[in-house]
């Protein structure tokens, strides 16, 4: 990568929830923007930049931190491309120059033993990232490297947006979908040092409701706002806690390919604010 961040002392680090909650509050933000770049949709500047994916980013990041609560990096865009090292830069840059906003890294990892220790090792130590999804459905011990981690949050697949969630996730179990119990689960098992949070999506209104009311004040990160069609409304009337915050808003395509010209970085700004401002008026 040909960019350092430059050397200054960052704050002291506290707890991703922590910081989560203090975005909402003093930045009055719940929107998260989603890292998942595409180089074919890149700007045409960036059509012989080796580094466009570490470029591209930074300066999405760059126009649009003044708006957010979270970034969240989805590691399969990266990895894909070769680009595993813009990545850890990119999730260096944020910590040096905004470290008040949490990192999610979007992996979804879900194993058992000592591939799970590896795989929080790669959120946490190989990226330093704040926050990192994971994959329930092996049971408590998949995930338990993850949880371990006080200070980290784990934001764990519950309901998704995806239209083939309900194959699985809807299924009755006990007179209640597997969801629900999910959910109850997390909330009132697994979350004995506070640092989960849930995965639900934005294209169920009704789920986000039910869910809420299952597991009190526990965060939610909801995507499927924008190129998946959630609707703002029904989400924060659905699955703000009694504050007006709890929500993860996260959208990537609709703020990161906002314009494909010289003026990207500006039409992304101004995605996430319109985001922003049409979340607040519904808290």
């Amino acid at each position: 990568m040909t960019e350092t961040p430059s050397k200054k002392t960052p704050e002291p680090m506290r707890g991703f929830i922590d910081r989560l909650q203090d975005r909402w509050q003093h930045a009055d933000t719940l929107v998260c923007v989603g890292l998942d770049p595409e180089p074919a949709k890149f700007p045409a500047r960036f059509a012989h930049d080796p580094d466009a994916i570490f470029n591209f980013c930074r300066d999405i990041i760059d126009a649009t931190a003044p708006y957010v609560c979270a970034f969240k990096p989805q590691i399969a865009h990266f990895a894909a491309a070769h680009a595993e090292e813009a990545l850890r830069m990119l999730i260096m840059h944020i910590g040096f120059r905004y470290p008040g906003i949490p990192v999610i890294l979007d992996s979804k990892r879900g194993d058992i033993g000592s591939t799970a220790q590896h795989y929080a090792s790669e959120a946490f130590e190989r990226y330093a990232a704040d926050a990192v999804t994971v994959n329930p459905y092996l049971g408590r011990d998949s995930v338990q490297p993850f949880l371990d981690r006080g200070d980290k949050g784990v934001v764990i697949l519950c309901r998704t947006s995806n239209p083939g969630a309900g194959d699985l996730q809807d299924m009755v179990v006990g007179g209640r979908p597997l969801y629900q119990h999910v959910a109850e689960k997390i909330a009132r098992e697994w979350n004995d040092n506070g640092n989960c949070a849930l995965v639900v999506g934005a294209t169920w209104p009704d789920q986000l409701r039910d869910v809420r009311a299952l597991v009190g004040n526990v965060p939610f990160l909801v995507p499927g706002i924008g190129a998946q069609g959630g609707d703002v409304e029904a989400v924060v009337r659905n699955a703000k806690t009694a504050d007006g915050t709890g929500l993860i808003v996260s959208s990537s395509r609709a703020i990161l390919y906002a314009s494909n010209g010289d003026d990207y970085a500006e039409a992304a700004a101004n995605a996430a604010r319109t985001l922003r401002d049409e979340i607040n008026r519904h808290r």
